[in-house]
């Protein structure tokens, strides 16, 4: 898919693109969707259950709905028809929405050329096509997956984001190694699954949002510098002068360059090759 420019009618149109949106279907040949695959979408503007911002330059945005989305692809053995390809407002990969035999219709990630009338199955007798969704144990070394289990029977995971990719490169007794999109080489049991293919929306990354205004569309208010900030605000802030700050750190204190925040030791054994 291409990145969409756009005439510099204006200063802000001059470096903003977009997605072309060509590969979606179009709202009017879109199927009707039962209710129960939507839901409200509560705003928390970035704070905890006390009220209290731990996430700082959160707030406003356009208002959405969640789709539900089949992470877990629980109905296994029953072919399903991808009957469209849709935007979610909550994700960077596109989403597919299929209609299965029994008549259950879901939403699942879309991965990179899945069109609409193909038919997937989840299933470890499945062929090895984008879309379709096995154990690892049932997918070919070398293999592009995503939405991985990390624990069998509790939902894809990882790799999830636009197009984002996993490769299958090894198994050994009752784990597979698999290359995350980090590098990171991990150890994962062979009866977890994942999906085939690369995820949908490749340019993502190549995206400028060209505008403060359109950062705020998405609920992203503006950045102030800790060392513009008081010291009651931040801990770099203060000092007389333009003072640097002295080392980088967040709001709370924490580290920002280089400091391991890693704790679950219990997990370390899985992780066969650092990303660094």
């Amino acid at each position: 898919m291409a990145v969409k420019a756009y005439n510099p009618i204006t200063p802000a149109r001059r470096y903003l693109t977009t997605a072309d949106f060509s590969l979606l279907t179009p709202a009017k040949k879109q199927p009707k969707k039962p209710k129960k695959l939507t839901m409200a979408l509560s705003k928390s503007g970035g704070r905890n259950a006390k009220g209290r911002i731990t996430s700082f330059q959160r707030g406003g945005g356009h208002k959405r709905k969640y789709r539900v989305i089949d992470f877990a692809r629980s109905k296994k053995d029953i072919p399903a028809k991808v009957v469209s390809i849709e935007y979610d407002p909550n994700r960077t990969t596109y989403i597919a929405l299929l209609s299965y035999k029994d008549g259950e219709k879901r939403y699942i990630l879309a991965p990179l050329n899945l069109n609409v009338g193909d038919t997937v199955l989840a299933s470890d007798q499945a062929d090895i096509l984008p879309g379709n969704h096995l154990s690892l144990s049932a997918i070919p070394v070398g293999t592009l997956i995503h939405n991985i289990e990390v624990e069998p029977g509790k939902g894809g995971k990882l790799a999830r984001s636009a197009g984002i990719f996993a490769q299958l490169m090894a198994k050994e007794g009752e784990y597979c190694h698999v290359k995350m999109p980090s590098g990171e080489l991990r150890l994962l049991h062979s009866r977890c699954t994942a999906s085939i293919g690369q995820l949908s929306n490749t340019d993502h990354e190549n995206i400028t949002i060209g505008k403060a205004g359109r950062s705020r569309w998405l609920g992203r208010r503006p950045v102030v510098r800790g060392v513009a900030m008081n010291p009651i605000d931040h801990p770099m802030g203060g000092g007389e002068g333009k003072a640097s700050g002295g080392h980088p750190r967040s709001p709370w204190g924490q580290y920002a360059k280089g400091y391991k925040t890693r704790t679950n030791k219990r997990t370390s054994a899985f992780i066969v090759k650092r990303r660094k």
